[in-house]
C-alpha cells in the first residue's frame, strides 16, 4: 500500500507531513524509527525535508505531533512545524508534542502559535553542569558569552555585530555537539538592529543550517528581551523570511507567520526497504 504524504514549508524550512490520524494510513504505516525518517528525509534518494511529522490521535490534544530531524533524532518541538500542521489541520488546534501543549490558530497573517513559557535554569536547558545561563562563561572561538533558553526545546543564542559573517558551517556542530549540551543544542547567531528587529541564522540540531527556524526565533527573541536589548514585541528576520514574536506579560511566548503547502504525493515503504504495516 502507497503512504500518502504532504510536503509543505514555514520561511523555507520544509517537512514531509504524515498523517496518521486517519485510521486506514496509520494500519499500513510502518513503525517510525530513526532509519526511516532519516531514509525519506534524504534529498537525493528520498522525499528530502529538513523534518518529517508524524499526526497522530492524542488524549491531550486535538492531535499530537512528533518531529523527527533530518538525521533521524526526534526532537521536542519545531515552531515552523507547528504552523504547518496548524494550516493543514484549518482550524484553532491543541498540538501534543515532547515539548508540551501548543496552540495553533489560523490568523488573516498566516498561524498564531502559544508556544509556551521560556525555561532558564541550567538543568532545564540541560546543561552537563550548573552555571549562570544568562551571560554564560564559555566561547568558542568569537562566539562568546550565550544566553541558554529551552524553548520545548534547548537553544544558545549569541548576539554578534553581523550575523551573516560567522562561519555557521564550521561553528554550528562544534556548538551543537560540545559536552556541556548533553541533549545536543540548536545554534542561533543574532543581531539586534532596532529595538522591535533582529537579524538571525541558525544551525538547527540534527538538521544543520536552515533557512528558519521558528524555536530559534523564539529563544533569540526571548533571549533579547531578557537582557533589554529589545522591547515585547519583534520582528524576527531570518534568510527565509521574517517571523513575528510576541512575549507576553503572562510568560507566554506567542509567534506568528505564514506556512505553506507545495504538493502532495506518495511512496511505497517497500523502496526503503521496509515492509508495509497491517492493511485495514
Amino acid at each position: 500500500m502507497r503512504i500518502d504524504f504532504t510536503k509543505m514549508h514555514g520561511l523555507g524550512n520544509d517537512f514531509v507531513v504524515l498523517d496518521a490520524r486517519n485510521p486506514a494510513l496509520a494500519q499500513a504505516l510502518p513503525a517510525m524509527d530513526a532509519a526511516f525518517a532519516a531514509a525519506l528525509a534524504d534529498r537525493h534518494t528520498g522525499i528530502g525535508c529538513d523534518q518529517l511529522i508524524l499526526l497522530e490521535p492524542s488524549e491531550k490534544g486535538d492531535f499530537r505531533m512528533r518531529i523527527f530531524n533530518a538525521d533521524g533524532s526526534e526532537v521536542e518541538a519545531c515552531g515552523n512545524a507547528t504552523r504547518a500542521v496548524g494550516l493543514l489541520h484549518g482550524a484553532p488546534a491543541r498540538i501534543e508534542t515532547l515539548g508540551g501543549l501548543l496552540c495553533a490558530t489560523p490568523t488573516n497573517t498566516g498561524i498564531s502559535v502559544e508556544m509556551g513559557q521560556p525555561r532558564f535554569d541550567w538543568d532545564a536547558i540541560p546543561l552537563a553542569y550548573a552555571m549562570d545561563t544568562h551571560t554564560m562563561p564559555l566561547a568558542w572561538e568569537d562566539l562568546t558569552n550565550p544566553i541558554a533558553v529551552n524553548v520545548g526545546n534547548p537553544h544558545a543564542i549569541f548576539f554578534v555585530a553581523d550575523p551573516y559573517a560567522i562561519d555557521m558551517a564550521r561553528l554550528g556542530p562544534l556548538i551543537e555537539t560540545d559536552p556541556v549540551f548533553p541533549e545536543r543544542v540548536n545554534v542561533n547567531v543574532a543581531a539586534i538592529t532596532a529595538r522591535d528587529a533582529i537579524t538571525l541564522r541558525v544551525w538547527e540540531r540534527g538538521a544543520g543550517l536552515t533557512r528558519a527556524c521558528g524555536t530559534g526565533a523564539c529563544a533569540t527573541a526571548v533571549g533579547a528581551m531578557k537582557r533589554g536589548l529589545v522591547d515585547r514585541e519583534v520582528t524576527v528576520s531570518l534568510p527565509g523570511g521574517d517571523l513575528a514574536i510576541a512575549w507576553r506579560e503572562d510568560g507566554e511566548i506567542v509567534m506568528t507567520g505564514p506556512a505553506t503547502e507545495s504538493f502532495r504525493g506518495s511512496f511505497d515503504p517497500a523502496d526503503y526497504g521496509i515492509p508495509a504495516g497491517s492493511p485495514d
